[in-house]
């Protein structure tokens, strides 16, 4: 079988002016950067927006496994399957990160049949937004050491420096260092760290504005430091904000693409669901909205992480209302979640099936506190018996929702037809969405309403210094923002280890820190990081470039 990349490689892809067009683009709102990638002007919001949105799709999925899932595989088997149907859609997805594509995951442009292309670009430099996240946090980090150096006029205490540098890429030796030494023209030592870039504040914000003058507030709004006197130091008040605006003033536009059978997509904005939103910019949601009929998305990881942030932080900041939501798993996932080693999953066991199936329901219950439709995609591999299917029938029918089984990393389009079907009859069913938790309860209520009806949790333990950053943030008057947890994808719980549907577990919260630019409260769990490490054998050593410049080994 073809790798992803000799797939990609081997795809007849469109001018990328004839794939705007498709969409009713205007050759003026389009910004080529090379054939086959471009970016949507500004004036296109203005041009289109009396015009009516079309419905907005979910993909989420379980807990992701060593068995894999295919969520992104899955939003651009739906995009491809919609018009063979008669639909016009839109895919509006995530950019990749160079962390996953060097380290173990991989990218994130899909797999088989059902990529985005072009595949090498989109999970590389891709039109170089990531670096103009990371170079303009990285501005506000040297002008709050150089404030220092300069005389310290509002008298920055450097033990109380809040905002960190980043990097695109899975470095642990820089999660906590030491910077300043060499003597005085060095600067003033102190410690400091990096995260990644998609972790970033600065990622969020680019995500969540509306606008380039709402960029540029959010970005004024960011909380950097506090004073010895114990008032707080925002980024406006070095005058940081308009130059990282000029840095992002091209980052902020989507970015359009198309899939293998060129559906056309919009991939803007790339946070990670575990440590981040999740979820991408909601300048190309609602751009997509206004381009097709249905507009179909992800929100990263299991629903737990990815799906309930999407509800509770980007719909009800960007008044958004999803019409149904898709959630992704496999057979070989669920049996794994039922205690099946991975060398193994290729077996019939519907007992182990039976074991993990609680995982994928407790999903669908999250799913449908949100009051919006479910329908259940099962990916399907040639290990996958009748027996199993039988099985899964049957749990899918007591949880009264529709589900497909699907193919479309092998047949592209034509395998998730059915899906597109089910997921179109979905969008037409009443629906309710709300989010879970009222924004005016307190910051403890808030987690532990997530914790409670999201991860199934019996309580909730927080450190002392989370206990004092919730009392910090209350007191600044920011109380009453959205929650957004940081905690293990692979768990309900924020144990990795944890498998299955959980009970009687505690969520251990160990730090709290407010995101005022991005307009959330980030609440870390568990060990959970917000620099990754590469593994003991990094997909980067896969990677190479023949003489003819042909990238080699990417997935």
């Amino acid at each position: 079988m073809l790798s992803d990349i000799e797939i990609a490689s081997a795809a007849k892809m469109l001018p990328i002016d004839q794939i705007a067009r498709s969409l009713g683009v205007l050759p003026e709102e389009l910004e080529p950067y090379g054939r086959y990638k471009a970016k949507l002007a500004e004036s296109i919001y203005k041009r289109l927006a009396d015009r009516e949105n079309g419905k907005l799709i979910l993909v989420t999925a379980i807990n992701p496994t060593p068995a894999g899932e295919g969520k992104t595989t899955t939003t651009v088997g739906l995009g491809e399957a919609m018009p063979r149907i008669g639909k016009k859609a839109i895919i509006a997805l995530r950019e990749p990160s160079l962390g996953p594509v060097f380290g173990v995951k991989g990218g994130a442009a899909g797999g088989g049949y059902s990529q985005v292309v072009p595949m090498e670009d989109i999970n590389l430099h891709f039109t170089g937004d990531m670096h103009a996240i990371t170079a303009a946090n990285n501005l506000l980090c040297a002008l709050i050491d150089n404030h220092i150096q300069q005389g310290n006029v509002l008298g920055i205490d450097p033990r109380r420096i809040l905002f960190k540098r980043c990097l695109d890429m899975n470095d642990r030796a820089l999660r906590h260092t030491i910077i300043g030494l060499g003597g005085k023209a060095n600067g003033t030592p102190r410690e400091d760290g990096f995260q990644i870039t998609v972790a970033s504040e600065v990622m969020a914000i680019l995500c969540l504005a509306a606008d380039l003058p709402d960029l540029k507030k959010r970005l004024g709004d960011i909380l950097v430091a506090y004073t010895y006197a114990g008032d707080p130091v925002y980024c406006r008040d070095l005058k940081a904000e308009g130059s990282m605006t000029a840095l992002l003033k091209d980052a902020i536009k989507p970015n359009l693409i198309q899939t293998l059978e060129n559906t056309p997509a919009l991939m803007h904005g790339g946070p990670f669901a575990n440590i981040a939103h999740g979820c991408n910019s909601v300048r190309a949601t609602k751009l997509a909205l206004k381009l097709a009929d249905y507009c179909i998305t992800e929100a990263g990881f299991g629903s737990d992480l990815g799906a309930e942030k999407f509800m509770d932080i980007k719909c009800r900041m960007a008044g958004l209302a999803p019409s149904a939501v898709v959630l992704v798993a496999t057979i070989r996932a669920l049996k794994y979640n039922g205690g099946v080693a991975k060398a193994d999953l290729s077996q019939e066991n519907v007992e182990a099936l039976k074991k993990g199936l609680p995982n994928l329901e407790k999903h669908i219950e999250n799913m449908k506190k949100f009051g919006v439709p479910v329908v259940v995609a099962i990916n399907r591999f040639g290990t996958d018996t009748d027996a199993e299917i039988a099985v899964l029938s049957e749990a899918m029918e007591k949880n009264g929702v529709a589900f497909s089984l699907c193919e479309h990393f092998a047949k592209g389009g034509e395998g998730a037809m059915d899906l597109a079907e089910k997921v179109v009859a979905a969008c037409e069913e009443p629906s309710d969405f709300h989010p879970i938790y009222e924004l005016d309860r307190p910051v403890e209520e808030k987690i532990e309403t997530i914790c409670r009806e999201i991860y199934g949790a019996a309580g909730v333990e927080y450190s002392a210094a989370a206990k004092k950053a919730i009392k910090d943030i209350t007191a600044l008057g920011k109380g009453g923002l959205p929650i957004c947890m940081a905690k293990t994808q692979y768990s309900l719980s924020d144990n990795q280890k944890l498998l299955g549907r959980p009970e009687g577990f505690t969520i251990h919260v160990g730090e709290v820190r407010l995101s005022a630019g991005a307009g959330f409260i980030v609440v870390q769990t568990g060990d959970i990081m917000t620099m990754p490490g590469l593994p003991k054998v990094p997909a980067a050593n896969q990677i190479d470039v023949d003489e003819d410049g042909q990238i080699l080994g990417l997935f």
